[in-house]
């Protein structure tokens, strides 16, 4: 005996085994009275309220329901692996004890005939109400005598876990008058005898006179419907190999509750719905982890009008579930399937409160049209790229959504997403933390509430309005650009010469070329051409050397076209004499002229320009298409006709230096210019 921190005094009973042979009945009825004034006796100040529950039996959601003495219907507690142990000579393990709840392991055919005697003595007014066996491994007859014992005891919650059967299952009239029993878990039972009575064993189940029934882990294919109205209110069989087949046109389940088939192998939805259309009192139904399928094509679904919470989750379910779910449902768990829409007048759930359509392939968040009481929507871990920013408008009595964990792509129609957030006054579960970009590839990673666009990145019109904006302004600048530097006739020019360059490649290949054949050619306006005539060309072509001028007049070739005598006079041609004055500037032919001796100057990058100021001529008399007259004027040093007479021979002098040289003549004679 010993005394732990609170006080407490605990004591392990281990009972000396004396010799059957010399015991009277006397002396075992005396012994066995002795052994029950023991067992609670000295365990009266050690009740011990253990904590650690069953997870079989309850839930956080469901508890059992109430007796009729209106206490909840508890699970027998699971004792802590480190509880004190002791192996009494008995052959089994006591583990934990109190006046309320025993557990005993290493149960076998060698001690079962003591444990029966042990819990005979456990009779109507007994403390004891909770007992757990573990690690039983027993004949069929002696698992039934355990059964029989129990159920005519004091005990209320029985649990027995990893159950070998040993011996053929036969058939056996159970007992189910005057007992306490209220819960039964079973879990992970290994029956050894494959060949026998499914009727054998399951009757014996299936019509206990108990309210909650727990078989799991188990492998269990089948259970009976009871042969008359049952007292079942909770079943739970987790984790067996039940199918389709189940509870098929049974009507004796007339009280039961909760219906947990978590983890099985059931197949058809609508097959389901008619297992429970006979539950009249069904609320709660877990499906859960089974291979649910609904295909529509005009099957019929029959729920219980009772059921109001629905757990399939983590089966196979597409969209077309919600053609198959109970009208009154209040909670309903779709976590974990295939669907990837909630199409619009599919179902009419007004009683709906609360759906979990977690870990799917939606695209979008479902609105609230058939589902008018929804007040919590579960839709993380989907494929929601944009979720829709009138969720809450369209469902006005959701109080949470959770939308997190989802691949958001960060774009111009997430920023509604966005400022919905601010507008639900935190209706939104896990932000911001569960709301971040997975698109585009820059911005993953990044929180929503840090994702910001301007107004007009995002606005349409007023981006086209502005984009409008700017090219039209665009235009006029490059218009108004085009007409003050004259650009249209500078392109009109550049085409008329390159195609004058490809004529003459085309006509005369070999003559590519160019020989000079003149000394200069003169570009003036015909208003100038008197001082052409008497003045330049008598002083230039007479007297002392023979300088050869090219003079439209006189030397542009009949048949082509203006454009090209000129061109080809210009590369004939040493130098370009223009006689500048404000005349010059007025000739349309005179800026051609001038464009195309500027243009050969930077594709030969030869001097060939002189520049005779006739008169004088002031900038801003020059228009602005005459900018390379303006830039030629500014960079380049020009002769000026002099007004006195005595100035003029100076003139002639530079002139002639200006375009000296030898060109070959007539007979292969050369002209030499003499200054």
């Amino acid at each position: 005996m010993g005394e732990n921190k609170d006080g407490q005094i605990r004591k392990v009973v281990s009972i000396s085994k004396e010799p059957e042979t010399n015991m009277t009945e006397n002396t075992r009825s005396l012994r066995n009275f002795f052994l029950y004034k023991c067992l609670f006796a000295l365990t009266f100040w050690n009740h011990v309220s253990l904590s650690v529950e069953n997870e079989l039996f309850t839930s956080v959601s469901h508890n059992f329901p109430e007796d009729g003495s209106g206490k909840k219907i508890k699970s027998l507690p699971l004792l802590y692996t480190n509880s004190y142990q002791s192996k009494a000579n008995f052959g089994w393990v006591v583990v934990e004890n109190t006046t309320e709840s025993l557990l005993l392991s290493e149960i076998t055919n060698d001690n079962v005939e003591k444990l029966v005697a042990l819990l005979s003595n456990f009779r109507q007014g007994s403390r004891l109400q909770n007992l757990t066996l573990t690690n039983v491994s027993v004949d069929w007859n002696a698992l039934i005598e355990i059964f029989q014992t129990v159920w005519h005891s004091s005990i209320e919650y029985f649990n027995i876990n990893n159950v070998t059967q040993l011996s053929d299952i036969e058939s056996y009239d159970f007992d189910y008058s005057g007992t306490f029993m209220k819960a039964l878990t079973m879990k992970k039972i290994l029956i050894t005898d494959m060949y026998f009575s499914q009727e054998d064993l399951y009757k014996i189940f299936a019509d206990m006179n108990i309210a909650a029934l727990t078989i799991a882990e188990s492998q269990m294919i089948h259970m009976l419907c009871p042969s008359s109205d049952s007292s079942f209110r909770y079943l739970n069989f987790l984790k067996n190999d039940l199918t389709d087949l189940l509870f098929q046109s049974c009507d004796r389940l007339i009280q039961l509750e909760t219906l947990i088939l978590r983890k099985n192998k059931f197949e058809s939805l609508s097959k389901v719905s008619f297992m429970t259309s006979r539950m009249k009192s069904l609320k709660y139904l877990d499906m859960s982890s089974n291979l649910l399928r609904h295909d529509g094509a005009d099957v019929q679904c029959q729920w219980s009008e009772s059921l109001i919470e629905l757990d399939l989750s983590s089966n196979q379910l597409t969209e077309l579930v919600f053609e198959c779910l109970p009208v009154n449902i209040k909670k309903l768990d779709l976590q974990n399937n295939q669907i990837s829409s909630v199409a619009k007048g599919m179902a009419e759930l007004k009683s709906l409160k609360e759906l979990n359509l977690a870990s799917n392939r939606l695209a979008d968040l479902p609105g609230c049209s058939s589902f008018t009481s929804l007040e919590l929507l579960n839709a993380e871990m989907n494929m929601i790229l944009t979720p829709s920013a009138d969720f809450f408008q369209s469902c006005p009595r959701v109080r949470e959504l959770q939308a997190g964990h989802n691949p958001f792509k960060c774009t111009c129609e997430l920023q509604a997403f966005i400022h919905l957030e601010r507008q639900s006054g935190g209706r939104l579960f896990g932000w911001p933390s569960a709301y971040e970009c997975e698109y585009p590839e820059g911005l993953r990673g990044t929180q929503l509430k840090d994702f910001h666009l301007t107004e007009l990145a995002c606005n349409t019109a007023l981006l086209l309005v502005t984009a409008l904006l700017l090219t039209l302004v665009l235009v006029a600048v490059v218009v108004f650009l085009c007409i003050y530097l004259d650009v249209p006739w500078y392109v009109r020019m550049t085409w008329q010469w390159t195609q004058t360059k490809r004529r003459a490649w085309h006509n005369h290949p070999e003559e590519q070329e160019t020989v000079l054949q003149f000394h200069a050619f003169i570009s003036y306006s015909e208003r100038d051409s008197l001082w052409v005539k008497n003045e330049l060309i008598p002083n230039l072509e007479k007297g002392e050397g023979c300088v050869q001028l090219c003079q439209h007049e006189r030397n542009f070739i009949p048949g082509k076209s203006i454009v090209e005598n000129i061109i080809d006079c210009i590369e004939k041609s040493y130098k370009s004499i223009f006689v500048l004055s404000p005349n010059f500037v007025q000739s349309e032919w005179c800026h051609y002229e001038l464009y195309f001796a500027h243009h050969k100057l930077f594709s030969e990058n030869s001097n060939s320009l002189i520049l005779i100021l006739l008169e004088p001529l002031p900038a801003y008399i020059i228009p602005a298409r005459y900018h390379k007259l303006k830039a030629l004027m500014a960079k380049r040093t020009y002769l000026e006709w002099p007004k006195e007479r005595s100035k003029r021979a100076l003139f002639w002098a530079n002139l002639r230096a200006a375009i000296s040289i030898d060109l070959p003549m007539a007979g292969g004679q050369r002209c030499g210019e003499t200054v």
